[in-house]
């Protein structure tokens, strides 16, 4: 099999040949996007799953959908020591750009921007334990109009976004279309820009303003949101993205393969199925290994067996290894108690069984350890922060990675 040829893209948000298993999330945005368009009420949407699953490739195609529709759009990632003020500032500017070739008015978007460039270089008020903002904070918009006065321009940042926001969708309308921000791991924003956010989104959709927020986040999103506002489980449409079924999965691998003029014997899909589990970035792993090693098409069992430890070395040193290293000896602790309590052996699609690692009651951490729940705090505390856990219940934890438990179980205390 030619190297040079192998189709599999195993990488961080790196979209695969074949976007299998997402027809419905698509099909959803797309009838959004059309409400919106004719004047219809919609919510804003949140796509929440574990690490591998796709999320950041969904979210960049539906950004290129709401493009294909004639939106103006804007894409940040959510950093947990970064303000939001900054990059939301960016990706409007970003999406309102787009839109201002076809807009009537050029005075219109001069105001908007102006308004734009006093909330960008804004800064919250000192003093009452507030910290200055760092330098990376103070943006210099590349926007040649002045800054405006008395509009987005308080310092507080609920009031100021639901402004800016608000402003943003009245130009969308004048060119009869609208805007589209997607901020990936949206569980990182503070509590004040979460709560901000949910404001604006709530202001928005009582005006039927044609402007929404696509965020996309770890499994506790809902909970991150609900504890901002306690009225966003309503104010957003939450879609769970989880692991290809066993067509779908079938389909990422054969699907590109056949472009190429190679087949899979149903035996080596079944074995690929069962190392994946169907985490699309883990078939995407094993596919591009098992193409690698096979020597001619069709591509057999055993085929995979021979590439498999090397997809599953990549693995350990890129997916797992990599979040490991990240935790102190202590967290390191924490998660191998994690992992032995967690261990569920289920079944899969295929006839397969597959490690599946489970919420685990902190309480039974603590008593593993022999520690009182609260000496263990910080740690668990720590890991929740590096995303490496979560919480989505109160009292259980559980890994933003599929499969880390069973990596962790293999390595030598």
């Amino acid at each position: 099999m030619d190297p040079v040829r192998n189709p599999y893209a195993p990488g961080a948000g790196q979209r695969p040949p074949e976007l299998a298993g997402r027809g419905r999330e698509l099909d959803v945005f797309d009838v959004v996007l059309e409400r919106i368009a004719r004047g219809r009420p919609e919510r804003s949407l949140m796509l929440t799953g574990l690490r591998g699953v796709g999320k950041t490739v969904l979210l960049n195609t539906l950004r290129s959908q709401a493009i294909n529709h004639l939106w103006g759009s804007g894409k940040i990632e959510a950093r947990p020591d970064q303000s939001l003020r900054r990059p939301i500032a960016a990706a409007l500017h970003m999406a309102v750009r787009e839109l201002a070739p076809r807009h009537r008015a050029p005075d219109r978007i001069d105001a908007f921007l102006g308004v734009l460039k006093a909330f960008a270089q804004r800064t919250a008020p000192t003093g009452r334990g507030n910290a200055a903002p760092k330098l990376r904070d103070r943006w210099q918009p590349g926007i040649d109009v002045p800054a405006a006065s008395g509009r987005a321009d308080s310092g507080d940042i609920e009031i100021d976004l639901v402004e800016l926001l608000t402003d943003a969708a009245a130009v969308a309308a004048d060119v009869g279309t609208g805007i589209a921000i997607f901020i990936d791991e949206m569980q990182d924003l503070g509590p004040e820009d979460v709560s901000a956010l949910c404001a604006a989104c709530h202001e928005l959709s009582q005006l039927g303003a044609p402007l929404i927020v696509v965020g996309a986040g770890l499994p506790h999103l809902p909970a991150v949101l609900s504890a901002a506002k306690s009225y966003s489980e309503r104010l957003f449409r939450y879609q769970r993205i989880d692991r290809l079924d066993r067509i779908a999965a079938d389909q990422a691998l054969c699907a590109p393969a056949e472009r190429e003029e190679v087949e899979y014997e149903q035996k080596a899909l079944d074995l690929l199925y069962e190392k994946s589990g169907g985490y699309p970035y883990f078939v995407q792993a094993y596919g591009k290994a098992t193409w690698d090693h096979a020597p001619r098409s069709p591509i057999t069992a055993a085929d995979v067996r021979v590439a498999a430890p090397e997809a599953e070395a990549e693995l350990a040193v890129g997916f797992f290894g990599s979040r490991f290293e990240r935790a102190t000896p202590a967290e390191r602790e924490y998660m191998r108690a994690m992992a032995t309590l967690s261990l569920v052996e289920g079944e899969i699609d295929g006839g397969g069984r597959d490690d599946m690692d489970a919420a685990v009651p902190t309480a039974e951490i603590a008593r593993a350890l022999g520690r009182k729940p609260a000496s263990l705090s910080p740690a668990r505390d720590a890991l929740i922060k590096k995303g490496l856990i979560y919480s989505g219940e109160r009292g259980t934890v559980a890994f933003t990675v599929p499969h880390f438990g069973r990596y962790l179980r293999t390595q030598p205390a």
